[in-house]
């Protein structure tokens, strides 16, 4: 190391917009932070020298980060990256981007850490909103038919793992394209609209509503058996039916914008048969089909056993 080198980190460091540490390789508390922190996290550097990552990491995030150290510890990769939220001197969180260096000696062994933290609070929550978007309808507001798939396979695991059981509602609105041709699609995606948020508004919030396919919306009900499911689905039949939308072509409605409402529910069982969660689509499907084969506007359901793990 030439002897203007610690001179040209001292510089870099304190006039760098991110927070630059030193940090000791042995007990990972930090010996050194440039004056950026105050300007980035409120705390001024001799308050973070001396601190380990419990001070100022949140703590569902430490696994993270311990994960990342000792990933670095034990490799031969001199840098590191990882992304935590880190708490601010007020209180408040940001998150924080930590590229970390292993500094070694002549002989390979590391001597210190140098880390490089950048706050990149909105690089995160456009991530985050990209990434609602694209689990959400762009036509209803409610999830995407991508979302209702991760969804249901999460909760048909969690149904297996458990033991519990799992309600599926989908409903189709009746004579929809009668709906189309009378009052155009302007209309018609206006009536979706106000259908939808109507369901998601008659469902719990640990509910997932969304957009199935056109005009079917379905609605997974976690840890609901057939009870609670038609209660529910009557709950989300009649708010469609109390937005009183004007449909001339659904005589079965009254004259309204009414559903059809398949049910089916899954009950994890020794000795079910029932294995994929397509065989609860395809049970509500038929539950759907039955309702409108029987007069529309009404509920029809099915039960199944699927096995437990």
């Amino acid at each position: 190391m030439s002897s203007d080198e610690p001179v040209n980190f001292q510089f870099l460091a304190e006039n760098s917009a991110d927070i630059i540490c030193r940090v000791d390789p042995n007990t990972h508390k930090l010996t050194y932070v440039s004056p950026s922190s105050l300007r980035i996290l409120g705390w001024a550097p001799e308050e973070m020298v001396g601190t380990g990552p419990e001070a100022l990491v949140l703590a569902e995030d430490l696994p993270v980060l311990f994960k990342s150290i000792a990933r670095a510890d034990s490799s031969d990769v001199e840098t590191n990256s990882v992304t935590v939220r880190v708490r601010k001197k007020d209180g408040s969180e940001v998150w924080m981007e930590m590229n970390a260096r292993l500094v070694r000696d002549s002989v390979g062994a590391i001597t210190e850490i140098v880390s490089v933290m950048r706050d990149v609070s909105e690089r995160v929550l456009l991530e985050e909103k990209l990434a609602a978007m694209a689990m959400t309808d762009g036509l209803t507001g409610i999830a995407n038919r991508r979302a209702f798939d991760e969804a249901l396979d999460r909760e048909w695991k969690r149904t297996l793992r458990e033991g519990s059981q799992i309600s599926l509602l989908l409903l189709d609105l009746d004579h929809f394209k009668e709906f189309n041709d009378l009052y155009g699609h302007q209309f018609g995606d206006d009536c979706l609209r106000a259908v939808a948020t109507a369901v998601a508004g008659a469902v719990r919030a640990t509910d997932l509503t969304a957009r199935y396919g056109g005009e079917e919306i379905a609605v997974i009900l976690p840890s609901t058996g057939s009870a609670g499911a038609l209660e529910t689905a009557e709950k989300v039949r009649a708010a469609i039916e109390a937005l009183q939308l004007t449909h001339e072509g659904n005589p079965d409605g009254g004259g309204l914008v009414t559903a059809s409402i398949g049910v089916a529910t899954a009950l994890a069982r020794d000795g079910g048969t029932m294995r994929m969660p397509e065989s609860l689509l395809l049970s509500v499907d038929h539950a759907l089909y039955k309702a409108k084969h029987e007069g529309r506007n009404r509920l029809a359901t099915t039960l199944l056993m699927a096995p437990k793990d």
